[in-house]
């Protein structure tokens, strides 16, 4: 997520909390947790002697990809058959989708595998859109 938001390691160090909380799932507690990792004299200097031995700080730009999701958020429960539940949140990403842990206002749609949790009971008194796997490979064409 922060590789996602961030184009090398000196942009991430010099980033702000208010920074770093704009990004989806990063809360307070992280953010605050990231900056005084680079802070800390000893993370400065590990860091100094990656750059020393050659180490690329930069990230790679990848090659966009269809953005077929267009932002919609997926929350995934229960057991899917032909992706595990973070194989599947990562095909939603690379496709300009975004994933959540909990069912809310702002989720679009609920996976349901076999077996699904508390967050699908959630979801039906939410009125979010619910689908089930074969629907889900139908919607990110694969």
């Amino acid at each position: 997520m922060l590789a996602e938001n961030f184009n090398s390691l000196d942009a991430l160090s010099g980033a702000s909390l208010d920074d770093l909380t704009k990004i989806h799932e990063i809360g307070d507690v992280v953010a605050g947790d990231i900056v005084e990792f680079f802070v800390r004299k000893e993370s400065k200097e590990v860091i100094e002697k990656l750059k020393k031995a050659g180490v690329n700080m930069k990230r790679l730009k990848k090659k966009a990809a269809k953005n077929i999701l267009n932002g919609k958020v997926f929350v995934f429960t229960g057991e899917m058959q032909k992706y595990s539940r973070g194989e599947a949140g990562n095909i939603v990403k690379s496709i300009g989708g975004r994933v959540s842990s909990t069912v809310g206002k702002t989720v679009d749609y609920v996976v349901v595998g076999a077996e699904p949790g508390s967050k699908y009971d959630k979801a039906v008194k939410l009125g979010i859109k619910i689908v089930d796997e074969k629907e889900f490979l139908k919607m990110i064409e694969i």
